[in-house]
């Protein structure tokens, strides 16, 4: 059978990390390039805060092409679906039939992506989905990945829980209600080593900052959040670091 053209939607976190390494060890694909949304107005990945900077930088230490979407500050659902739409046809166009995402188990979040990629002509697919997320994050780390928390929910974990490295240590502090790998939207991450890259990308924590965000959220974050309500985040910036 020939291998499938695909494209994976790329966060530069721990769930995307796992899922690419277990695509790219799936001869039945070919990752022909990596897509990420970033934030137009302060060019950072959407969501996760990480600069453009060092998403180039995991993307060099791969070796796959990057397709970047520029989104504005924050799009409502129409204009999100349009501007995804647009950046699809195009790498339909270079003959790519697959969406591969890293999501484990929010079915709406799976729905929505299933839906929209179906209509612009995509199978979607997810090599962790239905994992159990405490398997997921202890496999992470015992593969030799690394990552440092870049943000957090306000209400769940605070200030002191961001940019922190993630170990096993950190896993036993946190609290039983928030998953091990964040899949309800509690934190992201940054992965700046692991099997996937060629070499460890270098980085240094910058300021701490707190922002609040209308809900419902990006369209790449917690789509099931309730409406007319106020979300806030601590964020980690972290800047390129020259060896």
């Amino acid at each position: 059978m020939p291998v499938k053209k695909s494209v994976f939607h790329w966060s530069g976190g721990k769930d995307s990390s796992i899922a690419l390494q277990r695509i790219l060890q799936n001869p039945e694909y070919s990752v022909d390039c990596l897509l990420t949304t970033v934030n137009r107005a302060h060019d950072r990945i959407t969501m996760h805060g990480v600069r453009r900077d060092l998403l180039e930088a995991q993307v060099a230490k791969m070796d796959i092409p990057l397709e970047i979407l520029e989104l504005p500050e924050q799009p409502d659902m129409e204009e999100y679906n349009r501007l995804l739409g647009d950046k699809m046809y195009g790498l339909k166009e270079r003959g790519i039939t697959h969406a591969i995402y890293g999501d484990i188990f929010l079915e709406d979040l799976k729905s929505y992506r299933e839906n929209l990629m179906e209509k612009l002509g995509f199978e979607s697919v997810f090599p962790i989905w239905k994992e159990d997320t405490t398997d997921l994050i202890h496999q992470f780390i015992d593969e030799g990945f690394k990552a440092i928390t870049v943000c957090f929910k306000d209400d769940l974990l605070g200030k002191d829980f961001v940019g922190r490295v993630i170990n096993k240590s950190f896993i036993d502090e946190l609290p039983k209600r928030v998953d091990p790998c964040g899949e309800n939207g509690e934190f992201h991450t940054f992965v700046y080593d692991g099997p996937i890259f060629s070499s460890s990308i270098p980085f240094k924590k910058g300021n701490i900052l707190y922002r609040e965000y209308d809900s419902p959220s990006q369209p790449d974050g917690d789509v099931h959040q309730p409406e007319n309500s106020k979300m806030g985040f601590w964020f980690c910036d972290l800047l390129p670091k020259i060896v």
